[in-house]
């Protein structure tokens, strides 16, 4: 029997030193957290430890430099039964580490990120994949030049299959950065996040949608989160899909809630689930994790390993 296909997140893995606060502390003071722990991080590692937990074979392909940040890194892969033998392994450089300060009483999650001299994955990195082993492969826009050499990989290689062999592209565009805007019309599905909408002059998810959707390629999906308004989606047929948000009693952690979100989406459409079907479970395991610390309680609400 032929292995089951994974789905890949192509992106950043980094170390996440996580701070919970009570309040938000004033400059130049001294204060002590609630609690403190160290949790692998990153867009794209972060909806690898979701899938995982939702039940989905994946691997995470990304950049790492030898040492103890590493070791934490690959140990944490393997605990969470992430394939990372795609992990590129950079020399002279640094694993990046971000502190990260969650404050529970006002639900807001504030990082600093050290981007170091790690070098990202490139086109040349991607092309020793066996892409056999795949059915869906997600891109964090990143090094978006690299990243559209990638996905013509993908597309070269879907050419020769039948429809349903084909890998499904999608990429997330997060950060409001030019050369990431390149990637709108390379994803069969295209994440959008709140920030790029407000960016281009967007006051709603629909707004996006519409203003953002000539970019995208022809039958692609367009979603947008718009983080307490729900989520909504655009697909080929122009018809607008819209879930509620669906918050937890208490809001206690929501750094990772759009990785949660875009992993829960592309977990529920990879199995073969409608739009709505996707936007709605995406809603609800976001939401869900945002009333707890880390990730552990999704696999315990949602999983059907």
């Amino acid at each position: 029997m032929e292995e089951q296909k994974k789905i890949l997140c192509v992106g950043l893995v980094c170390l996440d030193i996580i701070n919970v606060v009570d309040k938000y502390p004033e400059e130049d003071t001294d204060s002590r957290c609630l609690s403190q722990r160290w949790q692998r991080g990153g867009n794209a590692s972060n909806s690898c430890t979701v899938l995982s937990l939702l039940g989905a074979s994946c691997a995470f392909m990304g950049s790492l430099s030898a040492g103890p940040v590493a070791d934490f890194i690959m140990a944490d892969f393997s605990r969470r039964s992430v394939d990372a033998s795609a992990v590129v392994w950079q020399l002279d450089a640094q694993t990046p580490c971000a502190c990260c300060l969650v404050c529970p009483s006002s639900g807001t999650r504030t990082v600093v990120l050290s981007d170091t001299n790690l070098p990202d994955v490139t086109a040349e990195d991607f092309s020793k994949v066996n892409l056999h082993k795949f059915k869906w492969i997600h891109w964090e826009g990143r090094n978006a030049d690299e990243q559209v050499k990638m996905i013509q990989q993908v597309v070269a290689y879907n050419s020769t299959l039948p429809q349903q062999q084909k890998i499904t592209v999608s990429v997330e565009i997060e950060k409001t950065r030019e050369p990431l805007y390149q990637l709108f019309p390379h994803g069969d599905v295209v994440f959008v996040s709140k920030d790029v909408a407000r960016h281009f002059g967007f006051h709603s998810a629909e707004a996006a949608l519409r203003g953002f959707y000539p970019r995208v390629r022809q039958g692609a999906v367009l979603i947008c989160a718009w983080a307490e308004k729900g989520a909504s989606a655009l697909g080929p047929d122009g018809l607008l899909v819209h879930s509620d948000a669906f918050p937890p009693e208490r809001l206690v952690d929501t750094l990772g809630a759009g990785d949660t979100f875009n992993a829960a989406v592309i977990h529920s459409l990879s199995a073969g689930g409608s739009l709505q079907e996707a936007l709605t479970y995406g809603c609800r395991v976001a939401g869900a994790k945002c009333g707890f610390h880390g990730y552990d309680g999704i696999g315990e609400k949602f999983s059907n390993k």
